[in-house]
């Protein structure tokens, strides 16, 4: 990675959770990016970045208390970047109540795109701000789990903590 003259640097943490490491990255003034399973490359720590827990302190407590069954609505500034469709799409994702899920095809009607469902489910499976951003909230048309980057495992987890049937911790 190559910054330009004024660029930020960018930041980040590993944050422990239930379901694996999480890997949150920013600007220093928001989130742009919580990946599971970090590793080097895609998704991953880049040589460049400079870890810095303390910029996330807030996002790892809030997260902590998410995964503890005690915190319902994240409070954090968010900042992905994606397409002015990917951003109506993310931003209905938060729209979502905690322990309620939608169909791909629902979420495109909400966003003004009745036959959408696919596109639709192409930008929840490039939302670079998983779980804050619930895209683990939609499902297939018939209940059935679909879709998932973070592996369907993972997200029957997360929809079976958000619906009072399991703790991860």
């Amino acid at each position: 990675m190559v910054l330009a003259p004024g660029t930020r640097t960018v930041r980040y943490t590993v944050v422990d959770s239930p379901i694996d490491p999480l890997l949150l990255v920013g600007d220093g003034d928001a989130i742009t990016g919580l990946f599971m399973s970090p590793h080097r490359g895609r998704h991953g720590v880049e040589d460049a970045w400079a870890r810095d827990d303390a910029a996330f302190r807030t996002a790892a407590t809030q997260l902590g208390e998410y995964f503890a069954g005690e915190r319902q609505a994240f409070d954090l500034p968010l900042r992905p970047e994606g397409s002015e469709f990917q951003q109506r799409v993310w931003s209905a994702l938060c729209d979502i109540p905690y322990g309620r899920t939608i169909s791909y095809g629902e979420l495109a009607l909400r966003i003004g795109d009745p036959g959408g469902a696919r596109a639709v489910g192409a930008a929840n499976g490039q939302n670079p701000i998983s779980i804050v951003v619930p895209c683990h909230r939609v499902i297939g048309a018939d209940g059935s789990l679909t879709g998932y980057g973070g592996g369907l495992e993972r997200k029957r987890h997360l929809l079976d903590l958000e619906a009072g049937r399991s703790r991860l911790l």
